[in-house]
């Protein structure tokens, strides 16, 4: 009964909390009226439907769809999930520096922080973690799990592992620390003159990390920089303002806001000397890349200061403001829109044509605006930023998704890391044909089924041709190209294997040198990075596209 209050005063205050931004004042009483319209709903179908009803469940559903009708980025965050919102504004949290993942029914360690406790008590990439002081996982859902492994600094959680090579299963204690994510996971010379930044994330102190990358990569000799921002979805507008001003002058406009309320009015302008304001830059971005990944590769593109390269960005030009609300929920609101220095609102006009990713899709021409950069390049909005230099990213083929899904290339890693004790340096590591061809008559003792796109609409076109009764005649050469199907499936996993091998390659490398080596080992297969060091390498092309003079 408490909870369901709880609830019912969260979803009242939320409200309330409206009609102090909603003028004018003869609003009140329609809100008034539908709060009660509201409350007295609720009461009669609680008590009186013929089930036993979950209030939280009930109301929660209510108040989602409510905001939901608004835009997809103004949500209510329940007491319980507090915790997981700050962690994402902050990049903080109190645990062990370990990231697990569920793989049929198992959850297994997919990666290790360095000189965090997990790393430094010996937790391994592919333990299967089987407790949690004592408690089976496997009666605890995925996010009981992972509340259980966080906890506050300085406690101590004891993990029942199970290790390959490992007759029992191991116990291993910890002493929860302080978790710091990194917003720049990796940062190196990926030839003699090009220093590459990813940054992944924008919570404190992403400029400050960005600018000590780039002023290392300047001292190692970098004359070319890649800034790669592709799946990155955002975060603190005040650090990509501090990395944008990396690159460009004191007292340049990076951002506005443009709200409701005139407190959501606000330009944003760089503050302090820049590091670098001549060097080449590329900016890569991809459909995963919102908010303010944005907000730098447009402010860069519309100073002419950067080439921006890769796919079309994700679309999301709107500003949220987390408001406290009773019993230590929250709600987080959408107040203001923001502008390019151009101008431009990167926003996608319409939230529901999207791709199944939520990323922009096609945005018709009659419906974009025309901006001008410093120099007079043409940009537009209406939906993510447009790359100066487009480059599409290899779609995985459904073989290739289907093994990754199931765990299969993560335990081939594993099993490979077993049977080799070292590896050679991450960027020179490659498979074998031998090892690859092992990998594949490993996958013949495992069982998995899948449907390929193409193999669904055969099996549609043979139901629509049974239903117009065209079956009898088509017939032979549906099961002609159903036969011919059937034999080119038993060799996906040969072509695919560039694909596939990829894949292996980064996690069998990521057992050695974790994330950073990950990365590595991938710049050999990177049609972005490779498009980005063309680019900067000929200069005057750079020049032609920016119209330097």
């Amino acid at each position: 009964m408490r909870k369901r209050k709880i609830v019912l005063i969260s979803f009242v205050l939320i409200c309330v909390g409206l009609i102090s931004f909603t003028p004018p004042a003869e609003r009140y009483f329609e809100i008034a009226k539908n709060l009660d319209i509201f409350a007295s709903l609720f009461k009669e179908v609680n008590a009186l439907y013929v089930d036993e009803i979950n209030p939280n469940k009930t109301i929660r559903t209510g108040i989602d769809a409510m905001l939901n009708s608004l835009d997809p980025y103004t949500n209510f965050i329940s007491e319980d999930e507090v915790e997981d919102y700050r962690t994402l504004n902050t990049g903080q949290y109190g645990g062990i520096g370990a990231v697990t993942r569920q793989i049929n029914n198992r959850t297994v360690v997919t990666m290790v922080y360095e000189n965090y406790p997990a790393f430094k008590n010996g937790l391994k990439i592919g333990d299967e973690v089987l407790k949690m002081d004592g408690i089976e996982l496997a009666r605890l859902s995925v996010e009981e799990a992972n509340h259980l492994m966080r906890g506050q600094v300085g406690t101590n959680v004891k993990l029942t592992v199970r290790r390959m090579g490992q007759p029992n299963p191991i116990d291993i204690e910890f002493k929860r620390e302080k978790i710091k994510i990194s917003n720049v996971p990796y940062f190196g010379m990926i030839s003699d003159n090009t220093g590459y930044v990813q940054l992944t994330e924008f919570t404190p102190e992403a400029g400050k990390e960005v600018k000590n990358a780039l002023v290392t990569l300047k001292e190692k000799g970098a004359k070319y920089l890649i800034l790669d921002l592709r799946g990155n979805p955002g975060g603190l507008l005040l650090e990509a303002v501090n990395i944008c001003n990396l690159f460009i002058p004191k007292g340049k406009k990076v951002v506005d806001t443009k709200g409701k309320l005139e407190d959501s009015n606000i330009t944003y302008e760089t503050l302090n000397a820049p590091v670098d304001l001549d060097i080449p830059v590329a900016v890569i971005i991809n459909r995963g890349s919102a908010s303010a990944s944005e907000i730098v590769a447009g402010t860069l593109q519309d100073y002419d200061r950067a080439i921006v390269l890769g796919e079309r960005s994700y679309g999301k030009g709107l500003v949220q403001v987390g408001r406290p609300l009773s019993y230590n929920s929250q709600v987080k609101i959408t107040t203001a829109k923001y502008y390019t220095p151009t101008g431009r609102c990167i926003q996608v006009l319409d939230y529901t044509h999207r791709r199944e990713d939520g990323s922009v899709a096609s945005i018709p021409d009659s419906i974009k605006k025309e901006f001008r950069t410093t120099r007079g390049r043409k940009v537009y909005d209406g939906g993510g930023i447009d790359p100066d230099v487009k480059v599409e990213a290899q779609e995985a083929a459904t073989i290739t998704q289907v093994i990754y899904g199931k765990g299969f290339v993560f335990d081939y890693a594993t099993l490979y890391a077993f049977n080799h004790p070292t590896l050679t340096e991450a960027k020179n590591f490659s498979l074998t044909d031998q090892e690859y061809q092992d990998f594949v008559s490993w996958m013949k003792t495992k069982s998995y089924t899948f449907e390929s796109p193409i193999e669904t609409e055969l099996v549609e076109l043979t139901e629509e041709a049974k239903r117009e009764k065209f079956y009898e005649d088509l017939k032979s050469q549906l099961d002609q190209i159903k036969t011919r199907l059937a034999e080119t499936r038993k060799n996906d996993l040969i072509h695919y294997k560039d694909q596939i091998k990829q894949l292996l390659e980064k996690e069998i490398v990521s057992r050695y040198y974790f994330e950073r080596g990950s990365v590595e080992t991938g710049f050999k297969y990177d049609q972005e990075v490779k498009a980005a060091i063309e680019v900067l390498h000929n200069q005057p092309e750079y020049k032609r596209i920016l119209k330097i003079q």
